[in-house]
């Protein structure tokens, strides 16, 4: 290490510490682990250091069966319902909300309107997870990441495997693969890799510069609806550039390396389209260590994960069922389907408390990875694809001040945005004017 280490050291002693704090010296750049100095207990931290926060969009489609979803009664000593029963050692850490709904839910289009409240067939806006990567996203080598059981964006179809949008009402691709995801996050270029990488930096930068001087050429001569869409398009171009040079920014810095002891084998993961090998249990566990992983190396704080797209998917051989997920939510009042739509969707909460218990187990500050991140999980619809009887959870964050309850009552009709208002609020976004549809945070759900 070079002489300057020392001086840098006292530095960290002397000052508030960030997750996003550097070790300079011999040309590169370590990213700090945590260290008790970043605790908001530590007598060095600035008076208003806190937790990191961390936020999940969660979207499980075509609903579930909600007969047998809400717990029995309100309240902390709320009975857990058949589905709910495996989250029982952490009913602490969760809220059932009853009452929400999505005006243009119901049916299959309910992954358009689930993050924007707008409608599909209209121009989409900003989602949430990605208002508040616009906040934390310049601290993390990924501002966002989407996630899916499905690859790329679905747009235009019913089965959208994303729910992430940009200013512009741009859908965010998403990535399907654990193997891809893992690389992404944690694997180093080879020499060949680095170079080729240097060489698309160039490339797409005089790429850029020379579609900026052609579209500013081109403004006096236009009309007032074209001047409109060159400024989306140089918004557009903007987005690139700064994509771009974040990339450049990152590329030299090397990525974390955490330690994999009790994780699965990413090397070997398959993807879940076109694989025989495919086993959605072991999918689901490796996707949910994952994002674990991404949070706690501060490789993002922000992530979005489409579990199960609507029609498409949802149910496996594993599964011991022998209708697709779809099929069996047009269950004609057959206890038979009504069993096996329970039976799915009690496994899927098993791999919600293996992700709870995940988090749960990773050390952050002065608590938890858990107690520091916000999850939000509903759907585009309930039961016999209505829009009103979702099952919405908010999970996490008893660290940035949600108290939970197991099993609170809104009024009815009220918007799921009003839990996206309320992760945002505790992602420290300030809001400016009404929130989509929403009337409000969830009062209750704050800690006074």
């Amino acid at each position: 290490m070079s002489s300057s280490n020392p001086t840098q050291l006292r530095r960290v002693r002397s000052l508030q510490v960030g997750r996003r704090d550097f070790l300079k010296g011999a040309g590169v750049a370590l990213a700090l682990p945590w260290l008790e100095i970043m605790s908001s207990s530590s007598v060095n931290a600035a008076p208003n250091s806190g937790p990191t926060p961390r936020m999940g969009m969660f979207y499980f489609g075509t609903g579930m069966n909600m007969r047998q979803f809400f717990p029995d009664g309100f309240g902390s000593n709320a009975k857990l319902s058949r589905i709910l029963k495996p989250l029982e050692e952490n009913r602490d850490q969760f809220t059932v909300l009853s009452g929400t709904w999505l005006k243009h839910g119901g049916g299959h289009d309910g992954a358009y309107p689930f993050a924007t409240a707008i409608e599909r067939g209209e121009k989409q806006t900003l989602s949430p997870d990605q208002l508040a990567a616009e906040v934390h996203g310049k601290h993390t080598r990924f501002p966002s990441m989407q996630l899916s059981v499905k690859r790329g964006t679905g747009f235009g179809s019913q089965a959208l495997a994303t729910i992430s949008w940009n200013r512009q009402g741009v859908p965010l691709a998403a990535e399907n693969d654990p193997q891809t995801l893992f690389n992404r996050l944690f694997k180093a270029p080879d020499a060949s890799e680095v170079a080729n990488q240097s060489t698309e930096f160039r490339r797409r930068g005089s790429v850029l510069d020379a579609a900026l001087v052609q579209a500013k050429g081109l403004q006096k001569e236009l009309g007032v609806a074209d001047r409109d869409r060159l400024d989306q398009y140089f918004n557009s171009i903007r987005e690139v550039e700064l994509s771009l040079e974040r990339e450049i920014d990152w590329a030299d810095r090397p990525k974390p390396q955490p330690d994999l002891s009790g994780y699965g084998d990413y090397e070997k993961a398959p993807s879940p389209e076109g694989n025989g090998k495919f086993v959605y249990d072991q999918y689901a566990k490796l996707m949910y260590d994952l994002i674990a992983l991404a949070f706690q190396t501060d490789s993002t704080r922000v992530i979005s994960y489409v579990v199960r797209t609507e029609l498409a998917g949802g149910v496996y051989p594993e599964f011991g069922v022998s209708k697709g997920y779809h099929e069996l939510t047009h269950h004609g009042n057959d206890p038979r389907n009504l069993e096996d739509l329970a039976k799915v969707d009690t496994i899927y909460m098993r791999h919600w408390n293996y992700f709870l218990n995940r988090l749960k187990s990773i050390p952050d500050g002065d608590g938890t990875l858990l107690d520091h991140t916000l999850l939000g999980f509903s759907s585009g619809m309930g039961i016999g694809h209505s829009k009103d009887t979702l099952p919405t959870m908010l999970s996490g964050g008893a660290g940035l001040g949600i108290q939970h309850q197991t099993h609170l009552h809104l009024p009815e009709q009220t918007p799921i945005s009003s839990m996206w208002q309320t992760m945002v609020q505790k992602m420290g976004v300030e809001i400016d004017g009404p929130f989509q549809d929403s009337p409000g945070v969830i009062e209750p759900l704050l800690k006074a």
